[in-house]
């Protein structure tokens, strides 16, 4: 399975680390490095996924559980747990532009606590559509220590791309622009470029819904 290039760094110094304890030791004493090396080539998995096909659809932009569903000022966020067992990727909900990049530095209270979307470090992407804004913030939590974020202002998007990742356990947002509302619900398990999170109202669809004639016209039928 492949795995992000975020790993290489860890792998390089895991492999020094085994050759010593071979040589200074013996062989047995590579084997507890061999097997954190096989943690860290499982934890930085980055799984090749076919991307659903469909107008409208939203995806969930991290593997893990929904943890909260709520309104903020006129929008529903929908917040996501990654556990240290997930797939850490990153990828965005929809096709689109970046039309804002935010880093914030901060704590690192445990990615369930509530506090965390406010008082944690993290790193906010607003993604621009024809049809409204769409939110993904990475959030650190307690073993999280590095949000690898790679897109910045500017770069265009494909839906269920990867923009980055979070290591050893963090959270992920997504915030939904108004009039979209979220097909998952608290305790559900979603996977980042899988999950169908939200569908979106296409231009036609809600011209209909919005035209007289055009609901008169499906009343009559």
């Amino acid at each position: 399975m492949p795995v992000a290039v975020e790993a290489y760094p860890f792998l390089g110094a895991i492999a020094v680390l085994a050759v010593m304890a071979s040589l200074g030791i013996g062989p047995w004493a590579a084997l507890p490095i061999v097997l954190i090396a096989l943690f860290v080539l499982w934890f930085f998995r980055d799984p090749e996924r076919r991307i659903p096909s469909g107008e409208g659809l939203v995806l969930s932009p991290a593997d893990g559980r929904v943890t909260g569903v709520e309104e903020v000022s006129g929008r529903v966020r929908v917040t996501i747990f990654l556990s240290v067992f997930d797939c850490h990727i990153n990828r965005s909900p929809v096709a689109g532009r970046v039309i804002d990049r935010r880093y914030t530095p901060g704590r690192y209270r445990p990615a369930f606590d509530r506090r965390a979307g406010h008082d944690n470090e993290r790193n906010h992407l607003t993604i621009g559509t024809a049809d409204g804004e769409y939110g993904v913030t990475q959030i650190a939590g307690l073993l999280a220590r590095r949000i690898v974020c790679r897109k910045s202002v500017g770069d265009t998007l494909l839906r269920g791309e990867r923009i980055g990742m979070i290591r050893f356990g963090s959270r992920t947002d997504l915030l939904l622009p108004p009039g979209v509302r979220p097909l998952v619900g608290v305790g559900d398990r979603v996977r980042g470029g899988l999950t169908v999170m939200a569908r979106r109202a296409m231009r036609d669809e809600i011209r209909d819904v919005a035209t007289p004639e055009a609901a008169g016209g499906r009343g009559g039928a």
